[in-house]
């Protein structure tokens, strides 16, 4: 039985990295159309990075979903690129998902010559009014968004400025977004965790080898900053997504 204000995510194993995608999109297209059909609009935060890809993918072929009364954030983005920059988060999630679908907003990161204003800036955004979907993964050293161990699972502010240490930037060039690792930037702007977990559903998507111990470490060892993504655990409605290589070791 889980400690008393945790939680056991839903765990759904799929055998490949497509087919997870195809599952993910299904049950994300049921809980937009699900909150469509009752509310007015939609507000949902995006991860961007290639271990999303067939998820979004997928989500921008799905029938049936009004996405001009969706709202769309994304989670973090890079400090010191150039705006057209391929690499840069928001950009990223255009041309996965944003540009083929009729999305009705999309508050997008852009840090411009004051990171610090568009840090308040974007909190203000995202505490307008609840968010209703969170759409994420788990980095290879268990984070979430950039909140590298060790993080604040109870940090008071929504978005802020950090360092990203060398675990998350080499993540980067081995996903094959950066040649090397000194084209990586070091600092980075990004939602915290319990911006992120504030969302009324979150869907976890973790495809790959790479990722199989920190899912297994997230659903299965301590909660706490030295995994940020132990925090689902935490969250009441969370379900993750797997394939046969990123699956959690057996107890």
């Amino acid at each position: 039985m889980p400690e008393a204000g945790t939680y056991e995510p839903v765990l759904r194993r799929l055998p490949d990295s497509v087919t997870l995608g195809e599952a993910a999109a299904h049950d994300i297209a049921g809980a937009l159309i699900q909150r469509l059909a009752v509310r007015s609009e939609v507000r949902m935060i995006f991860a961007s990075a290639p271990s999303q890809e067939a998820t979004l993918r997928a989500l921008a072929g799905w029938p049936g979903i009004e996405w001009e009364r969706v709202t769309a954030f994304h989670m973090d983005e890079y400090l010191g690129l150039d705006s057209d920059a391929p690499q840069r988060f928001g950009n990223w999630l255009r041309a996965v998902l944003l540009d083929r679908v009729p999305i009705g907003s999309a508050h997008l990161i852009d840090p411009g010559e004051d990171p610090h204003a568009t840090v308040e800036s974007y909190a203000g955004l995202l505490s307008a009014a609840p968010i209703d979907i969170c759409c994420l993964g788990i980095g290879v050293n268990g984070h979430l968004a950039f909140n590298d161990p060790p993080a604040d699972l109870n940090d008071p502010a929504l978005v802020k400025i950090v360092d990203l240490d060398e675990v998350s930037r080499g993540q980067q060039v081995d996903d094959g977004c950066f040649e090397t690792l000194a084209e990586v930037p070091r600092r980075a702007i990004t939602l915290t965790v319990p911006a992120l977990l504030a969302a009324e559903e979150v869907f976890c998507m973790v495809p790959g080898g790479r990722k199989r111990a920190a899912v297994t470490g997230a659903l299965r060892g301590p909660i706490g900053g030295r995994l940020p993504a132990s925090a689902l655990r935490t969250h009441p409605n969370c379900t993750v997504y797997v394939d046969a290589d990123s699956a959690p070791d057996v107890q």
